[in-house]
């Protein structure tokens, strides 16, 4: 068996929770490969909306196995809060939510270092969320950090040993006043390692070899998006994690080889959070009205989206990156009331055009439009693609034949069930 991976295309918020929701059932195991609780998975049902921020996205398929992976930073105050909110529906997550020993833990420490950090960049600031996912990546890379196995043994004395050396870090580099800070968060923290230590903690990267062994079907789940990752992303207002499909080997121990299809998600326009360049970025009415429609606020942070027109540029830059086999367009029905749609196909950089993805991502870079008509129809009941307007037919057809890539699923909406799988 293989191990399929979904992954966003852009700058992250693309949907990729209602989507691995949506291909759950296909699957016996959903495994998260990177990143930490900055994250916003949303899932919408009738029934119900839930944010997820650590945990897998198939936690409401009480049959299947959910898994964090190594690659992950987790925070346990957040993921206490996180299994208690989900327990109102009547989960325990207990049953089927495992825990690799080898994810990093995230510190009181680490959250501050992130202010610390952010704080000293003044106006070069990345627009850090301050969850303390860098600074703990940061330890990860160092060799300093702390991991969930370190919980099983002499657990006061490794942490001691870590929190003095942030303290160090925080009087001496930075300046920074941390002492009521922790004071008040420490003792909350250290709490919810006990409520950790209930779950089964595990050998990740055995348990899913061996499931693959016996024939069984992983979905490993990304967070973030392709242009925040460290390595490719458009550095430095990046995430401090590899978004990419290479991470899901890293960030769960699971062999190139064993990589089957990659779903790329990405919306009909684009969107970013926080600081950074963004070349289809709309400052105008345009921006606003695709803002308002889309409903574009940070799930975790609330903080409001950028909003853009779709880059072709960036997107099969992403692909390629990611070795994507099909892609999932979502958030179809935002541009429902545009009478013209434009879409980047170039960038002209310095006066000279090109359809590469640029080392650096600055203000010479000029998005090149092609525009094409909106189909001006409400999409939100449709069931079936026979239903989509012809002008809808031709925006997908022409981001295929761009990316040369198949557009497979269309969403049309937030629920679970305004997502149409196309046939192809």
């Amino acid at each position: 068996m293989k191990v399929d991976v979904i992954l966003g295309l852009q700058w992250g918020d693309e949907g990729k929770g209602k989507i691995v929701d949506v291909l759950t059932p296909r699957y016996d195991a959903v495994a998260r490969f990177q990143g930490g609780p900055n994250a916003g998975h949303t899932l919408e049902t009738d029934k119900f909306k839930h944010i997820l921020r650590s945990i897998p996205s198939g936690v409401f398929h009480g049959d299947k196995v959910n898994i964090i992976g190594n690659g992950v930073v987790l925070d346990p105050v957040v993921f206490r809060q996180e299994v208690n909110d989900i327990a109102k529906y009547g989960i325990d997550l207990r049953q089927n939510l495992f825990i690799s020993k080898k994810a990093h833990l995230i510190m009181p420490t680490h959250r501050l270092l992130d202010a610390a950090s952010e704080t000293a960049k003044a106006d070069a600031k990345i627009g850090s969320t301050l969850k303390g996912i860098g600074p703990t990546y940061r330890d990860k890379t160092g060799r300093d950090g702390l991991r969930v196995g370190d919980l099983l043994e002499n657990f006061p004395e490794k942490y001691a040993q870590r929190v003095a050396a942030h303290k160090q870090l925080l009087e001496k580099l930075y300046g920074f006043d941390y002492a009521d800070t922790l004071a008040e968060w420490e003792p909350e923290w250290l709490d919810s390692l006990n409520f950790l230590k209930t779950f089964t903690l595990i050998d990740s990267e055995n348990i899913l070899n061996d499931m693959l062994d016996a024939g069984k079907s992983v979905l490993a789940e990304g967070a973030q998006g392709t242009l925040l990752d460290v390595d490719f992303g458009s550095y430095p207002f990046v995430t401090s994690s590899n978004t990419v499909c290479a991470g899901a080997c890293t960030g769960l121990g699971i062999a190139p080889l064993r990589i089957g299809k990659v779903f790329g998600i990405f919306k009909a326009y684009c969107t970013r959070v926080g600081m950074g360049p963004f070349p289809t970025e709309l400052h105008d009415d345009t921006g606003r009205k695709l803002r308002d429609a889309g409903a574009e606020y940070g799930s975790v942070t609330k903080r409001p989206r950028r909003c853009g027109w779709l880059d072709l540029v960036a997107l099969k830059y992403a692909i390629m990156i990611n070795g994507v086999t099909e892609l999932f367009m979502m958030k179809a029905d935002v541009l429902d009331s545009f009478d013209t749609i434009n879409v980047c196909t170039a960038y002209d950089i310095d006066g000279v055009p090109t359809d590469r993805f640029p080392f650096e991502l600055n203000d010479s870079v000029k998005p090149v439009y092609t525009a094409l008509p909106g189909w001006k129809t409400d999409l939100t009941n449709m069931t079936s693609e026979e239903q989509f307007p012809e002008a809808f037919r031709n925006y997908l057809a022409f981001i295929e034949k761009e990316t040369g890539r198949p557009v497979t699923i269309a969403s049309v909406g937030p629920n679970r069930a305004q997502t149409i799988i196309r046939r192809h």
